[in-house]
């Protein structure tokens, strides 16, 4: 089987086009599968065992810019250069997961009668598969409310998330913590960052991190905001202490979110999906700028049933979230009950799912 993977933009959409084409691997040991891109989209650094294709394409601004001259311009061209590509690899089924890029690849693999298919994981869909949605043989969701908003679908199917192959398996390798650190707090505002999210946890390090030596907490800031956030920590003194960690980025995510103690971050579908997987006991700071409030929506599903607690940003006072992390980090027990109760969110069939049904679409080309 040939299949073109494309999603980009951010984690969110490349992680469940990894997971997909892992599943596909999976089942298929003589499958070809190649990805489409952005140029300049995190896609070029998470995606390293595919072929990488480009596909230039950006975003509409909402304020008037000159910018959006040139993403006009990119909609009409990246359709013929998205289809050029199509006729080069003669794929024999295309996967869009989200982001711009998607848009142009599998809107020319329809109309070239390729077989297609797409993975929204929002519960609000994004404008990809609204723009898609009557085009493509078949749309998987992760929640079961997202199907009534995606309306003359030829089909949508309720799968869940896909995750790596890793969230499945037993951590047999643990991250190595610093040394005397004997506890584990992972934060992370996802693959751009989050600048609030950051700054609290710059917070949290410098008034509980330095007082608690033997808990690390390892903040990765996202690629656009590692050289402020470390201008920053440096500043508050927080590199004298071994116990507090800054990374741009993390690449062993399953490792180290089965391996910590409590996770700190946003609360996009694809995150909470992980932390149900891992089985972890999470903070979960909603981003306010997202459509719809869909972050806040999505952290309530959890919150509301004791699996996680939800800190809205506009509710976080100067020392909202260090009480909240002492009160987890000292009380063993209700971490462990959060932690049962989260793994009932987690959906571990839905890569399978998801290959059953792309292996009738491709049967039927």
């Amino acid at each position: 089987m040939k299949v073109l993977l494309s999603g980009g933009g951010t984690g969110g959409h490349v992680n469940p086009a990894l997971a997909i084409g892992a599943v596909i691997e999976k089942h298929d040991k003589n499958a070809d599968i190649h990805y489409a891109g952005t140029p300049c989209g995190i896609e070029n650094k998470l995606v390293t065992k595919y072929p990488m294709h480009h596909v230039e394409i950006q975003g509409l601004r909402r304020s008037l810019s000159l910018s959006n001259l040139k993403t006009a311009y990119l909609t009409v061209t990246s359709f013929g250069k998205a289809k050029k590509l199509l006729r080069e690899l003669k794929p024999d089924l295309v996967v869009g997961t989200g982001g711009y890029v998607c848009w142009p690849v599998v809107r020319a693999a329809a109309s070239l009668g390729i077989p297609t298919a797409l993975h929204e994981s929002n519960a609000v869909p994004g404008l990809a598969a609204k723009m898609l949605c009557k085009k493509v043989d078949c749309i998987f969701v992760n929640f079961p409310d997202t199907a009534a908003l995606l309306q003359g679908c030829k089909e949508v199917l309720h799968v869940g998330t896909p995750l790596r192959e890793e969230f499945s398996q037993e951590v047999t390798e643990k991250p190595v913590l610093p040394k005397g650190c004997d506890q584990y707090i992972l934060c992370f505002g996802g693959s751009l960052g989050a600048k609030r999210l950051n700054s609290e946890v710059l917070h949290l390090m410098k008034e509980y991190g330095t007082a608690h030596p033997n808990v690390c907490i390892e903040l990765a800031t996202g690629s656009r905001a590692y050289a402020e956030v470390k201008a920053e920590f440096d500043r508050l003194g927080l590199d004298r202490y071994p116990s507090l960690v800054l990374s741009e980025y993390i690449y062993d995510m399953p490792k180290r979110m089965m391996s910590c103690d409590l996770i700190i971050c946003r609360s996009g579908a694809m995150t909470l999906s992980e932390v149900a997987a891992a089985g972890k006991a999470s903070i979960l700071i909603p981003s306010p700028n997202v459509t719809n409030d869909q972050q806040t929506k999505n952290a309530r599903v959890l919150s509301d049933k004791g699996a996680a607690v939800l800190l809205a940003e506009s509710a976080i006072g100067e020392n909202t979230l260090i009480e909240c992390v002492a009160d987890l980090m000292e009380n063993e027990r209700a971490r462990k009950e959060m932690e049962e109760k989260v793994k009932v969110f987690a959906k571990r069939d839905a890569g399978e799912l998801i290959w059953e049904k792309l292996t009738l679409l491709t049967s039927k080309k």
